[in-house]
Order: structure tokens, then C-alpha cells, then sequence
């Protein structure tokens, strides 16, 4: 193009006036002097393209945690005006004190703005500039903010305020992106999408740094937050010199007098009793004075009492084992919900002092799923149509999982399984799951009192475990104990080694090519021994977990208790849910054969209540009190927890206790058919520490022959068909 082409969109000529007698010019047509990107269907609105723009002001910034949103906004105004230019006027102002990291349906709703004195008129918060902005008679044309970082902090809330403001034709500008009116669309796009990355990553890599530390924080050992009920902070010097200047510490958990002691109280009653949340609660509030209920953090809410949900909230924290863990809830992210165990973060070993030993919490997790949905005791369903109760309510357990619930059929009581009774919508979860399970209660209550009467309280039950402990396998235990041991000298040889090497590279020169052979001898040693110490670290995990084989003070439990004969199916059934509760009667019915497993818990702590249970029930049988004969009198001490020591506090204790569990066969019912065979071998198990111990045992719980115990249970067959 030459100097005499005329240019592409000249400005427009200057108005010249048809009469002298008007008063008002007369715009005059030509062409704008825009350029082609201004003037395309890409280009900015008209409303832009004048000589005065209405601008709409857009802030954000975060909680006053970090930073002082008084001063940010009044940054985040100056910069904006500092950048629009001269014909510009910035007419109304929307901000907010919030995270740019919410939902953009909850942005704009706050009123954190309204404890600052911020000098600076507010017309709303972004949903309002949002609803303006879709209106026809609005104030502004465009809206500007200091960085897209402060529309919002991830992409895909930028991306939609900035289409809603896009469909109404409003544009948005940031005071750190060139203001241009003709230029490219395209590059500026360009800049802003980068920006809005790397505002997002800006967020997140801080988050991850920030969620990094919380989890080293926790790893070793140091609190977060409210200390639960039980436990009070001790605070600590804070390891970072220039943060301990300035008075800010770190805190551990220690126990707080009567209700570490509570806690621990918690603990037993529904370990060694089963007892449910509400009679537990019930407990405590006998004596506030003695169980201090727990304050929540808005004392206003306070109640002053016990409840089941601070009863249930207390044995499902894992802090009460002595880790610290973290991460239980969403606080933040998903408002509080519970996370699933795989996200919770633990320490590395125990930081504080236990008030509930791990086992124990183990084993009250697995019980709290298997009793879920289910109330405590066997008293009267609320139901209207309800006529009798079950002695064995809650204690029967079909082979699927599911609790086996009573009902009365042909004049007998039974606990039947109907998964599809309350499974409806997922049949495939007991495919294989026979249409209905049914198990007689006269005869489990048969198999419990010869199991009782030979196991429990027979003549010879001490020589009967004697026997069962000479035949338990170790191998096993052996073979294990003895790779401790050679690992255990494999350390120690290399950690001699190591000395002698360190001795010799001390005197040599370090260019030496002697003592660079024995920096690497040094460095391959030190690999053995750290791949040596990870193998002892399983082993000695494997010990924890395998369980512990009785020993004398386990075969003391049954000598302390008397030589009765119990006839259980002619006993009161409050004397025998007594019993059944106090010995943590569970009753297991096998999924792929018609046996069951009857298991039972003697705590040490609790002998004299079951020797007194099953008195009364034998007085009740007879005519005149059976003279009970007992081996042993008082209760077994109890073991101390490890590392813990020994005192009078219910914090300190654990109890030593004894498991027997007996496989019989027994009647079932399925689809109206029954089977009975023999009786098979019994399974005597030890427990302390929260670990148990199998052994068989080949002989029989009594009560006949195996053709006699045949024979009866064809005849009860034929029976139950005949009535049936």
C-alpha cells in the first residue's frame, strides 16, 4: 500500500454542521478507525467501543486466618483503577470474604464481609454481579478485577461467571492482563487460560504442602485440634527455634483424671459385658460426680448428662489406643462426613498413654458391625403384634454374617435367616443364600448345657484343656523365633563390621581408593542390616497378631469357678440371658453344613458373677441347693496391659480372660427338611491380650453316644415333619 491509498477504517470525518441554526452536531456516516478483530463477531460489544465505559469492580479474598481483607480489597480496588483507562468510571463494587475454592451455587452468600470496616460501599457479592449483569437496564458494560485468581480459584468456576458475564455481553478484565479493545481475542484468551492454570496449581501445590505437613505433624506424634474426652493437651517448646520465639508450641495427649478413667470404664462394660450404648449411658449418669459427662464445644449445647451418641462417639476413636490419628472426617471438603479407614492418617507407634488397648478396640469394631441395627438385651419388642421374647436374641449368627432373629413356628421357638426379608433391591448379595434358615432353640439350649456341663463346670475340664494344650502345633512359633534369632545376630554382625569399617576410613585419606572401597563396604552393610531389621519388623508383627497360647493362669479361670450339674432348658430365661451375657455367648451356624460354633468368654474379672449366675440357676432346678465345690477360691489378678503399669486405676487394668468355643451339629432346617449327625470335636481357646488360641479337642460334649445323638435327633425330625 502506498502513501496515497486510503487507509483500511480511516477515522470518521469531523461533523459539519447543515444549518448554523442547529443546535446539536449531527453525526456524520463513515467509516469507525476500528480494526478488523474490533469490528468481527469475536470482537468486544459497542457498549466498549464509546468514549465512557461503566466498569463494575469484582474482589475476593479469603478469611482473615492469613491475611487482612480490609487491606487486600482496598489493594484490589487501587490496582483496578490504576490499570482502566481515563474514560472508564468504575461505578459499583462486588465483593466477598470467602474461599475461592467453593461451589459457585454457595459463592456470594456470605456475610464475613460485615466484621471488617472495609471503607468501600458494597452493591453485593458475586451471585448479585451476576444477576445484575443478566438484567437489561444494569449500570456497568464491563466488569474488572485485580487477577482471575480473584473471580475464583479453580478453572471451572472461572470459566462459568466468566460465560455468564460472556452471554450478557459484559466482558471481563484483570488489571494483570493487557486491557486491549482491538487486538486479538485470541491471544488474550491465550494469556488468560494460562493465568487461570496457574492459579489453580498455585492452590493445589499449596494445599498438598500444607496437607504434607498435617500428615508429618501427626506421624510424630503431635495433636490436632480439641483433645477428645478423656485425654487434655500438654503443651511442648515448638522444635522450629524462630516459631518457639514466638510463643507457639506443639501439643500431645495426656490422660485427664476421672475421665481417662471413664473412658477406659466405657471400654470394659461393652467389652466384657456387651452391653449397648444406652445402658451404658444409663450407667454413667448414675454418678456424674464419678463419670463426668463430656462438655461439647458450644457450651450452650452442653446437656449434663450421658447419651448414647457420646457413648458410641468415645469407642469408635481410634486416638483412645494411644496413636494419634487424623484425618477421621472431612471437615472441609465433604462437610464433615466420616472418611473410610484406608484415608485415615496414623503415627508410626503409640505417642500418648492408651485408655482403651488396641486389641480391645479391634475386637469392639468387628463386634459393633456385627451387632449393627441391633438394641441391647432380649426384652419385649415394641412392636404390637409382638407375644414372647428369645433367650438367645443377638447371639445367633447365620454363616452369611447376618444375625439370625426369632420367631415361633409349630409351637416351637426357632432363629430363622431371610435375607430377603430386608434386602430388597440387591439379590445378588446372598445368591447363593438358601430362601429361609431355621434353627430349633430347645436344641442349641440342649448343646449349651452339655457344653456347660463338661466344659465349664464338669469335674474334668482342667485336664480336658491340659489335654488340648499338648496337642497344639508350634512349629510354627518355632520356626519364626528362631529366624529372629539369626536375624538378630545377622545385625549385629554388621553393626560390628560397620564400627571396624568407620575405624579404619576415620585414619585413611578420603580421596584414598581404600577408603572409598570401604565407604561403599560400609554402604552394602548397611543395606543387609536395614533389609535385615525389616524382616525381624514382620516377624514381630506376625507374634502380635497370633494369639496367645494358654498358660497356668488361664487353666486358674476354670478353677475358680464351681462343679455344678446345669439343666439350661428348664431355667428361668432371665437367669440364663444372665449367664449367656456375662460368658459373651456367640453362636455361629456354619454356611455349607449343619453344625454350629458355641463360643464363650471367661474374664477374670467377671468369675464371681458367673459362678453366682450359674448357682442361682442350679438352685432354681433343685429342690435343695447343690453343694457347688469350688477349686479355687477369689479371682484370678489380672494381667497388666504391656507398658502400661500395674495400679488400682481402671485405666491401667486389662483383664485376663479364657475362650472355649465348641463346633457341634445340631438341627437346622431348611425349606421344611432337617439333619443331625454326631457331635464333633470341641475347640478350647485362650484369649489375653485380645489374642485366642485354637486347639481340637477329640472328644465329645457328652449326652449319649454318637448313634444315641442320632437316633434323637431322627426322632426330633420326624417330629417337626409330622407337625409341619
Amino acid at each position: 500500500m502506498t502513501t496515497d491509498d486510503p487507509p483500511i477504517n480511516p477515522p470518521a470525518p469531523a461533523p459539519t454542521l447543515r444549518s448554523a441554526s442547529r443546535s446539536a452536531s449531527v453525526p456524520v456516516s463513515g467509516p469507525s478507525g476500528l480494526s478488523d478483530y474490533a469490528v468481527s463477531p469475536l470482537g468486544m460489544p459497542v457498549s466498549v467501543l464509546r468514549d465512557e465505559v461503566r466498569v463494575a469492580f469484582l474482589g475476593r479474598t479469603s478469611t482473615e486466618d492469613q491475611q487482612d481483607p480490609r487491606q487486600s480489597i482496598i489493594r484490589q480496588l487501587g490496582n483496578s483503577r490504576t490499570v482502566i483507562p481515563e474514560s472508564w468510571v468504575i461505578v459499583a463494587h462486588y465483593y466477598d470474604i470467602e474461599s475461592g475454592r467453593m461451589e459457585l451455587d454457595a459463592r456470594g452468600h456470605g456475610t464475613d464481609y460485615e466484621r471488617f470496616d472495609i471503607p468501600i460501599a458494597r452493591d453485593g457479592g458475586v451471585a448479585d454481579l451476576l444477576d445484575e449483569a443478566s438484567q437489561p437496564g444494569r449500570r456497568f458494560d464491563v466488569v474488572i478485577c485485580e487477577s482471575v485468581s480473584r473471580v475464583a480459584r479453580r478453572a471451572f468456576e472461572g470459566l462459568t461467571i466468566e460465560r455468564e458475564l460472556e452471554r450478557a455481553e459484559v466482558p471481563l478484565f484483570a488489571a494483570n492482563e493487557p486491557i486491549t479493545l482491538s487486538g486479538s481475542r485470541a491471544q488474550r484468551i491465550l494469556q488468560r487460560r494460562i493465568n487461570q492454570s496457574v492459579a489453580e496449581y498455585e492452590v493445589l501445590n499449596t494445599l498438598e504442602q500444607s496437607w504434607g505437613g498435617l500428615c508429618t505433624h501427626v506421624r510424630e506424634g503431635w495433636n490436632i485440634g480439641k483433645p477428645p474426652y478423656g485425654y487434655k493437651a500438654k503443651a511442648y517448646r515448638h522444635p522450629n527455634p524462630t516459631k518457639a520465639a514466638k510463643g507457639q508450641t506443639k501439643s500431645r495427649l495426656e490422660p485427664d483424671g476421672a475421665c481417662g478413667e471413664t473412658v477406659t470404664q466405657i471400654a470394659l462394660w461393652r467389652y466384657h459385658e456387651g452391653l449397648g450404648y444406652d445402658t451404658i449411658a444409663d450407667r454413667l449418669n448414675t454418678d456424674p460426680m464419678k463419670y463426668p459427662p463430656p462438655i461439647p464445644p458450644g457450651r450452650e449445647r452442653a446437656r449434663g448428662a450421658w447419651g448414647k451418641t457420646s457413648v458410641f462417639e468415645i469407642l469408635k476413636n481410634p486416638k483412645y489406643t494411644g496413636y494419634q490419628v487424623f484425618n477421621r472426617r472431612a471437615s472441609r471438603s465433604r462437610r464433615g462426613k466420616v472418611n473410610d479407614q484406608v484415608k485415615w492418617v496414623w503415627s508410626t507407634e503409640p505417642a500418648h498413654e492408651p485408655l482403651i488397648p488396641k486389641w480391645i478396640y479391634d475386637e469392639l469394631a468387628a463386634r459393633r458391625q456385627a451387632r449393627r441395627g441391633s438394641r441391647d438385651g432380649n426384652s419385649r419388642n415394641t412392636h404390637p403384634a409382638t407375644r414372647r421374647t428369645y433367650v438367645l436374641r443377638g447371639m445367633v449368627f447365620c454363616g452369611c454374617g447376618r444375625r439370625m432373629f426369632g420367631t415361633y413356628r409349630h409351637d416351637s421357638g426357632y432363629y430363622m435367616c431371610y435375607p430377603r426379608g430386608n434386602n430388597r433391591g440387591r439379590p445378588d448379595k446372598y445368591a447363593d443364600h438358601p430362601k429361609a434358615l431355621y434353627l430349633r432353640e430347645d436344641a442349641v439350649l440342649d448343646a449349651l448345657t452339655r457344653f456347660f456341663a463338661d466344659r465349664v463346670f464338669g469335674p474334668h475340664r482342667r485336664d480336658l484343656l491340659a489335654a488340648d494344650l499338648a496337642g497344639i502345633d508350634d512349629r510354627a512359633v518355632r520356626e519364626r523365633h528362631a529366624e529372629q534369632e539369626r536375624l538378630q545376630r545377622v545385625v549385629a554382625d554388621v553393626t560390628r563390621r560397620q564400627n571396624s569399617i568407620l575405624r579404619q576410613a576415620q585414619d585413611g585419606d578420603p580421596d584414598d581408593p581404600f577408603t572409598k572401597g570401604l565407604r561403599g563396604t560400609y554402604n552394602n552393610l548397611d543395606t543387609e542390616k536395614t533389609a535385615a531389621l525389616s524382616v525381624i519388623a514382620q516377624l514381630d508383627a506376625a507374634d502380635d497378631t497370633e494369639p496367645h497360647r494358654p498358660g497356668t493362669a488361664d487353666t486358674e479361670l476354670l478353677d475358680a469357678l464351681p462343679y455344678l450339674a446345669l439343666n439350661l432348658p428348664a431355667a428361668p430365661e432371665p437367669l440364663l440371658r444372665k449367664l449367656f451375657e456375662i460368658t459373651q455367648l456367640t453362636i455361629r451356624l456354619h454356611d455349607d453344613r449343619d453344625q454350629v460354633t458355641i463360643t464363650i468368654t471367661l474374664p477374670a474379672d467377671h468369675i464371681p458373677d458367673i459362678t453366682h449366675a450359674a448357682e442361682r440357676i442350679t438352685t432354681v432346678n433343685t429342690t435343695q441347693p447343690t453343694a457347688a465345690h469350688t477349686a479355687q477360691t477369689g479371682c484370678v489378678d489380672p494381667l497388666r496391659a504391656p507398658g502400661a503399669a500395674r495400679t488400682g486405676s481402671a485405666r491401667n487394668r486389662t483383664c485376663q480372660e479364657l475362650r472355649v468355643s465348641a463346633t457341634v451339629d445340631i438341627l437346622r432346617r431348611c425349606r421344611g427338611t432337617a439333619t443331625i449327625t454326631a457331635i464333633s470335636p470341641v475347640v478350647a481357646t485362650a484369649v489375653q491380650g485380645g489374642c485366642c488360641w485354637n486347639t481340637s479337642v477329640a472328644t465329645a460334649l457328652g449326652g449319649g453316644s454318637a448313634d444315641q445323638q442320632r437316633g434323637h435327633s431322627h426322632r426330633r425330625a420326624a417330629e417337626d415333619e409330622e407337625a409341619s
